[in-house]
């Protein structure tokens, strides 16, 4: 068996950007044992380019294609469930490299995709995409997570307005991203690995490590970013793992006696 590992970037690698101490150290110890990897992130603010770019900048080397994106993972959907359709693209920041053929229309839109939640995220906005489902137009939200850390605490996230939307649209929202299945088992063929011999760290015990476990990776929650102690200790489960940072997955790996062609 090849054991492959997942991170999370924001809150695991990274606080605004800033790298967490020990991150860089701890990435070029797992790829000095030869583990492969990639990165599973819900951050829709940026392409995989620029968010690659910023962590080399914090001294992590990691290249566009190791990085699996929600919006990433929505293009292939849209493509596949609703070929040429015209989208509403409802989102913070400029992440049309990574929709390669879709069609984005915020006049006569066919479907509405929900990105990241910022300032777009208005009153008038929200009420037109719940007119919108209510004449029967589906949405698409790139990822369902409810909060991200920032050097300045922690901010809602889309997952925070779904429940709302499809009361008060009378729909369902469909989606892509973390906590949905398809990001870990898409992120797992990426290195190659079946989800049961993979490994998912990150800061979301929810979103990130209990959804992770649910189809077949093994957890690690870290103690940082957006780690609450009152959220594990409210969880529905119980993380495999659970560590102060990323800085300790090498010691974790090594505790576990796993070896890149093995999982003790």
């Amino acid at each position: 068996m090849t054991l492959g590992i997942l991170f999370d970037i924001d809150g695991v690698l990274v606080t605004s950007w800033r790298p967490i101490p020990g991150a860089a150290d701890a990435l070029q110890a797992v790829r000095r044992r030869a583990y492969p990897l990639a990165f599973l992130t819900n951050t829709t603010s940026r392409t995989r380019a620029d968010i690659a770019a910023s962590l080399r900048a914090g001294g992590m080397d990691v290249t566009p294609d190791e990085i699996v994106t929600a919006a990433a993972l929505t293009a292939e959907y849209l493509r596949a469930a609703h070929p040429g359709a015209r989208c509403l693209l409802v989102n913070h920041g400029d992440i049309t490299e990574d929709l390669p053929g879709i069609r984005l229309d915020a006049a006569d839109p066919e479907v509405v995709v929900l990105g990241g939640a910022g300032p777009e995220f208005d009153h008038a906005t929200l009420g037109r995409v719940v007119g919108l489902m209510q004449r029967g137009v589906p949405v698409v939200a790139m990822q369902g997570g409810l909060s991200w850390a920032t050097a300045d605490g922690v901010q809602i996230d889309t997952g925070a307005y779904l429940p709302g939307l499809e009361a008060a649209g009378g729909g369902r929202v469909t989606v892509i991203g973390k906590p949905a299945p398809t990001g870990f088992t898409t992120a797992a063929a990426l290195v190659g690995v079946d989800p049961e011999n993979a490994i998912m760290v990150g800061d979301d015990v929810v979103n990130d490590v209990l959804a992770a476990q649910y189809v077949g990776f093994t957890g690690v929650l870290v103690r940082t970013g957006k780690f609450r102690q009152a959220a594990l200790d409210a969880a529905q489960g119980r993380p495999d793992h659970v560590v102060d940072s990323v800085a300790d997955l090498p010691a974790l790996l090594d505790a576990l006696g796993s070896e890149p062609d093995t999982l003790g």
